[in-house]
């Protein structure tokens, strides 16, 4: 397992959930929802916590169907992603599988007894949150870091 802070970035259409972990990456805490309708601004946001965080890398979580295929979410990441890695590079974006991620953390939510009504603010946070800790899972499994890296492309 590398050692290194993280930052996880869920990316949705109206709020972007910010998690990282700390420097041994044994655990994942929410750090804050970034507005996603205005995606400059989000850039920008983003950009200013991967300087304050110093991370080693930037997981990113890919939706994906069930049956593991791409949509127009998973075009619009990548999208997204790409922007990411020419805004922070040389620090590296990696792209993970975050199938079920947003289910795992409403229950989470529902189960510690958050209310819908308020958990729309912290959910994006929490799916972050579980999107990291399965990355870092992954890498402890596999020695590896999770996923696929992003090219930076100019």
């Amino acid at each position: 397992m590398r050692r290194g802070r993280r930052l996880a970035i869920d990316v949705g259409d109206a709020r972007i959930g910010v998690a990282s972990c700390d420097p041994d990456g044994v655990l994942a805490t929410p750090v804050e929802t970034v507005p996603g309708r205005d995606v400059p601004a989000a850039h920008r946001r983003l950009r200013r916590l991967v300087e304050e965080y110093e991370p080693i890398e930037v997981v990113m979580g890919l939706p994906r169907s069930l049956s593991g295929g791409e949509g127009p979410a998973a075009v619009k990441v990548r999208k997204f992603a790409q922007e990411m890695a020419k805004g922070i590079a040389p620090i590296p974006v990696r792209l993970v599988d975050e199938r079920m991620t947003t289910v795992t953390a409403t229950q989470g939510l529902r189960a510690s007894g958050v209310k819908a009504k308020k958990g729309r603010s912290v959910i994006d946070q929490a799916a972050a949150v579980v999107i990291l800790q399965n990355a870092l899972e992954a890498e402890r499994v596999s020695g590896r870091p999770p996923g696929e890296g992003v090219e930076v492309v100019i």
